[in-house]
């Protein structure tokens, strides 16, 4: 373990192997998606038991108010979640968002009423919202490109984990973020310190070894790149992501994951699973939270599935194939729900267990695609100048649609039933559409090489990375160090 200057007041001890810095930057991921996957585990569990509903006194407005109150939280840290991100380092606000998210948590759990456990979800959110946005720039930036996305993909995947390690694994992301890995090679040459960045994209690609011409590529791309967004005159403002025709292009399209992923309707199954089972004739409390546990496993190993899909078929053919599932599932939902809703009382086992089966499809088909892409497709979208501000702006879209849709849907579920099902099945086509057309592939790039596709040029003449790595093209590495010394002011080790 070597001590890694980092730029920051957070110091960091890096393993010389690549391969072990790699996977402890993949545990720490692991880590963080689990501590989201509290809140809705837990939630979900609750809204099913009676002693929960009965000890507040809930009805369907009380109940998604509850459920809700952390997406308020969670828009308002979005709100804040890009500057700090950009300014404090990638890691410190990683570290205070986990601070911040320990205190919700604890005024949640010691709640006494509705309007304790509403402040105390409010705090989660605005933790976990800034804990999203930090965590997937910062293993967006710092992975190797071949395994950046496992690596930031998991950062979803494990949410359906969460519920069962809960507020300790929390403390447990700020910690292991805070002492095993480098900050973001981006980030130090954005802040000048070139030394660091270099230091830190040799300890994530060749174990440390400064003079391999893969992690050369990788720096001399990550040095061009952000010199030229420099003379270009970008800044780290929240009004670049609407500055420029391709900046507004690449919000609209990376911005795109949080809202399709809030709208496909797994907000059902994720808070409200105990309703959903209802309409389709289960209704035992037992039989309802051995679903839930049951669902949460089936879900990560679709999540797992998907990460490899995105890393070996792509990010738009996985999404768009996920997507069409999604709404066939839904309108399968909503016809066996109207079959049982019909005459409940004659609806055969094969009915009940069919729709079941197909709600838990559906679950599935969704984990393929949303909860891997969600922090993995957004931050290789944005330029490095707008990667957390947009990623911030994708967040609130999410949150402001979850607010508004968490707390509707006990409300339509209760009113309207199957009819649900199939009004968020018609707005899924257009989601499937709005995919199909405008969304770009970015697997096997590089972030700097991904500005192509937006900018209709890589702004660095080295070789792509993968070209590099595979031998299909070389790299002339004195060349590139003799240019490295005209072109950066060293900074010295502490």
């Amino acid at each position: 373990m070597l001590k890694t200057p980092t730029g920051t007041w957070l110091p960091a001890w890096v393993p010389q192997s690549t391969f072990t810095l790699s996977f402890l930057l993949m545990f720490c991921s692991i880590v963080q998606s689990a501590t989201g996957g509290y809140d809705g585990s837990m939630l979900n569990g609750l809204n099913i038991l009676v002693p929960y509903t009965s000890y507040f006194n809930l009805t369907p407005a009380t109940t998604g108010l509850n459920t809700a109150s952390v997406f308020i939280g969670s828009t308002v840290g979005t709100l804040v979640s890009g500057v700090m991100t950009d300014r404090l380092g990638r890691r410190p606000a990683i570290f205070w968002a986990s601070v911040v998210t320990i205190v919700g948590i604890v005024i949640q759990t010691a709640a006494q009423n509705i309007a304790m456990f509403v402040i105390g979800r409010i705090i989660l959110g605005i933790g976990s919202a800034i804990s999203g946005v930090s965590s997937s720039v910062f293993l967006n930036e710092t992975f190797p490109q071949r395994w950046r996305t496992w690596g930031a993909g998991m950062l979803n995947n494990f949410y359906y984990v969460g519920a069962l390690i809960a507020a300790g694994v929390t403390l447990g992301t700020g910690q292991w973020q805070s002492t095993v890995s480098p900050e973001s090679p981006r980030w130090l040459v954005h802040e000048g310190y070139y030394e660091y960045a270099r230091a830190s994209v040799a300890q994530t690609n060749s174990n440390g070894d400064l003079s391999d011409p893969v992690a050369l590529a990788v720096y001399k791309e990550i040095l061009d790149t952000i010199e030229w967004e420099k003379k270009e005159g970008r800044t780290m403002s929240p009004k670049e992501i609407i500055r420029t025709p391709a900046a507004r292009k690449r919000l609209l399209i990376g911005m795109s994951a949080g809202p399709f992923s809030c709208i496909a309707g797994n907000i059902i199954a994720s808070y409200y699973l105990g309703a959903e089972l209802t309409t389709a004739g289960i209704s035992d409390t037992l039989d309802q939270l051995k679903a839930n546990v049951v669902l949460n496993v089936w879900c990560l190993a679709c999540a797992l599935t998907g990460t490899q899909l995105a890393a070996s078929w792509g990010r738009k053919p996985t999404a768009l194939t996920s997507q069409i599932l999604l709404v066939i599932c839904l309108f399968i939902i909503g016809g066996l729900s109207k079959m049982y809703a019909d005459d409940p009382d004659n609806a055969s086992s094969s009915l009940v267990y069919g729709d079941v089966a197909v709600m838990f499809l559906f679950q599935g088909f969704y984990s393929v695609a949303w909860t891997p892409l969600l922090y993995l497709y957004p931050p290789e979208v944005f330029s490095y100048s707008i990667r957390a501000n947009g990623l911030a702006f994708s967040a609130l879209a999410l949150n402001l649609l979850a607010c508004v849709l968490v707390f509707v849907m006990p409300i339509g579920l209760d009113n309207i039933g199957w009819k649900m099902y199939m009004v968020n099945g018609s707005w899924d086509i257009i989601v499937v559409v709005l995919i199909a057309v405008f969304w770009v592939e970015t697997k096997g790039k590089t972030l700097e090489e991904i500005d192509a596709l937006f900018d209709g040029e890589k702004h660095s003449s080295v070789p792509d990375v993968e070209q590099v790595r595979t031998g299909q093209a070389t790299l002339d590495v004195a060349a590139i160090e003799q240019q490295l010394k005209g072109d950066t002011e060293v900074t010295k080790y502490e």
